[in-house]
């Protein structure tokens, strides 16, 4: 494996709950994002899939230092950017971009395209010279799949998917090495969503990007991601490439996440087991003790709710070498047909 140019470790965000008008009181915590490790190589794409309200889209945040981190580290190229402030910082965020979720929100409705995709040579002036910028945009609307002469227009002049296609644009401005997509086709009808994700895909080879790429639907991320990592109330479960998730997966929440997805083939979905949990999601403000699934998994013994399982290899696999040996964070791990 390539050096990694992104590291995350023990990376923790915590959203107060206060009590009072005048005088508030802290009496909890939102657990957004509870101890989350991986790293990101050159060239590379991580997929990270969960279920909505599993911290996805904060660990995006976090990434890109639009917040502040209650604990942890993200080291980029080696260099602790959660400690960075002023010029060092906003050096650091022109090589790690983000491409949102809704493409319509995400832009101006009342600046024209030309201004958004060039809104950041305006606060990077280095990046390009002022009388060149509007030939850079144009080349980058067509970079994207889109004419060059829509630069005089708006927002609302777009469909969902040329409008995606605009913010991919916007974040390319800055030639950065790693951009941060947060679930960005998931508001695409399904075609639009294929041509989209080749886009990226080029993309990717052109520009020597690397991606954490974050979606709920798990056939886009396994068309993607060179490696998975599957999140649950705030931390990562599993992590692997994506023949050892898909093919071989050890916790018991990817291959409850793996049986739901829908089968086109009737004779094949008749012969699959359907895994259906139990229960609701516990509130991230009071996460159950020992394993944070145990709850609703079909697995559970006494032993789950005293020992919290570490992200490592199970001791069962260690022996074996294999796509079953990789990273999971159950004391019963074990591979099972879905």
């Amino acid at each position: 494996m390539a050096e990694p140019i992104l590291e995350v470790c023990g990376l923790v965000k915590h959203y107060p709950l206060t009590r009072g008008v005048l005088f508030k009181k802290q009496v909890g915590s939102v657990k957004a994002v509870d101890g989350v490790d991986f790293t990101l190589a050159a060239g590379e794409t991580l997929g990270i899939v969960g279920e909505s309200g599993c911290g996805k889209s904060t660990v995006a945040r976090l990434l890109c230092n639009l917040e502040r981190p209650t604990a942890g580290e993200i080291r980029y190229r080696g260099e602790d950017i959660t400690k960075l402030s002023g010029r060092a910082l906003k050096a650091v965020r022109r090589n790690i971009q983000m491409v949102f979720q809704d493409p319509y929100t995400s832009l101006n409705p009342r600046m024209t395209v030309g201004d958004i995709i060039g809104e950041p040579y305006e606060i990077h002036p280095e990046a390009a010279p002022k009388g060149d910028r509007r030939r850079r945009v144009q080349e980058l609307l067509d970079v994207v799949g889109l004419n060059p002469e829509y630069v005089n227009r708006y927002p609302h002049q777009f469909s969902g998917g040329q409008r995606q296609r605009i913010g991919i644009a916007r974040g390319l401005a800055l030639r950065p090495e790693i951009i941060v997509a947060d679930e960005p086709v998931s508001a695409l009808d399904v075609s639009v969503q294929a041509q989209v994700i080749n886009l990226m895909e080029r993309l990717q080879r052109e520009f020597e990007l690397s991606y954490v790429f974050i979606a709920h639907d798990l056939s886009i991320v396994r068309h993607i991601s060179d490696r998975v990592g599957v999140m649950y109330l705030g931390r990562i479960v599993e992590t692997g490439t994506d023949e050892q998730i898909y093919e071989y997966a050890t916790h018991p929440y990817t291959q409850a996440l793996l049986s739901a997805v829908p089968v086109p083939d009737p004779e094949a979905r008749e012969h699959r087991r359907r895994i259906i949990l139990t229960g609701d999601v516990p509130s991230p403000t009071n996460i159950p003790s020992g394993c944070r699934f145990r709850t609703r998994c079909f697995k559970a013994r006494e032993r789950c709710a005293l020992e919290v399982p570490a992200l490592e290899v199970p001791p069962v696999f260690r022996c074996t070498p294999g796509p079953a040996a990789h990273d999971s964070a159950c004391l019963f791990a074990s591979t099972e047909p879905v």
